[in-house]
């Protein structure tokens, strides 16, 4: 009876974790469909604008990432306010120079720049957690910016500001997630994700002074697509992460680039060269090397709550560690 008992469930398990990797699928693409609409845009509305309004409306998943026991105001409660003031100003970084680097650039060289972020977290583990990184983590990050060296091709090719904000944009993801590693179980999940929103709406807001720029009817729809759609994918990646193990839940964001090339390919004439998609190999191969060691070392994978719509690329962990029981 007690096999039986085991039996059923494990098929239990098994079909939860297969809808969480499904769910997973589903919100990358609701996240790629939001960066979707920031390129849609072309620029007519300034960057640090589309980000203040994709703030706000990132507040409509509040609610679904509040727990029972949450109190509104525990958006702006912390246990350590240095390194939640930290957050708050890489949510706001990481917002702005996404919406650039879309704005700017190819959808697929724009992720193929801010998909670096998992290179970018061994590196700042090492630094600042003190984490042990053996050479295969080192060979994954090695590959990464190899990959990125041959999409980039310095000297060959015309860099621009969009190279540089993608950079930037995966940097200050990484240093979010460093932060989630460092506040550890003490910290909620509302709390984390309201330094990125706060931060975003804030520093943007203060951008907005210089210059504002009126929406058109159609602009406020892509406007309200980018912020809901963000919004409803950071929910979805979340109940994803209930129902399947953050290392089943992670690899799914690298179909984002397939996203990428077909909204490139058919919305905004892009093309990819050999040299690209060997470069773009080559960044999502070394992501996965990274995933599969941190799931080998038992490192948790970082959850995603931050109002950035990039928040897909810091993946999703376990529902105890990403809140805090």
């Amino acid at each position: 009876m007690s096999s039986i008992t085991a039996d059923s469930s494990s098929a239990a398990a098994s079909r939860s974790a297969l809808r969480g990797v499904l769910v997973a699928f589903a919100s990358y693409a609701v996240f790629a469909f939001s960066d979707a609409s920031i390129k849609i845009l072309h620029g007519v509305i300034p960057s640090y604008q589309v980000a203040f309004i994709g703030a706000l409306f990132g507040f409509a998943a509040v609610p679904f990432l509040k727990k029972r026991e949450d109190e509104w105001l525990d958006m702006v409660r912390t246990s350590n306010r240095p390194l939640w003031l930290l957050r708050f100003v890489c949510g706001a970084t990481g917002a702005i120079c996404s919406v650039v680097a879309f704005t700017k650039l190819p959808m697929a060289e724009a992720f193929a720049l801010l998909f670096l972020l998992p290179s970018f977290v061994t590196i700042l583990s090492v630094i600042f957690l003190k984490e042990d990184v053996r050479w295969q983590r080192w060979t994954a990050v090695i590959l990464g910016f190899v990959g990125v060296l041959i999409v980039l091709r310095p000297g060959f090719r015309e860099l621009s500001i969009g190279h540089l904000c993608a950079a930037i944009g995966g940097l200050a993801a990484a240093i979010s997630i460093v932060v989630n590693r460092a506040l550890g179980s003490k910290e909620k999940r509302i709390s984390l994700y309201g330094a990125g929103l706060f931060g975003t709406l804030i520093v943007s807001g203060l951008l907005m002074l210089s210059e504002v720029t009126m929406p058109t009817l159609t602009q406020w729809i892509f406007l309200a697509s980018y912020g809901l759609l963000g919004a409803c994918g950071s929910v979805l990646l979340l109940t994803a992460a209930q129902m399947a193990p953050a290392n089943l839940v992670a690899p799914p964001q690298y179909s984002q680039m397939l996203w990428a090339i077909a909204f490139g390919y058919l919305l905004f004439n892009d093309s990819i060269d050999m040299p690209m998609a060997v470069g773009i190999v080559l960044i999502i191969f070394s992501g996965l090397l990274t995933l599969a060691r941190e799931r080998k070392r038992g490192t948790p994978l970082p959850a995603a709550v931050t109002g950035d719509t990039q928040a897909a690329l810091a993946t999703a962990e376990d529902h105890k560690a990403a809140g805090g029981a």
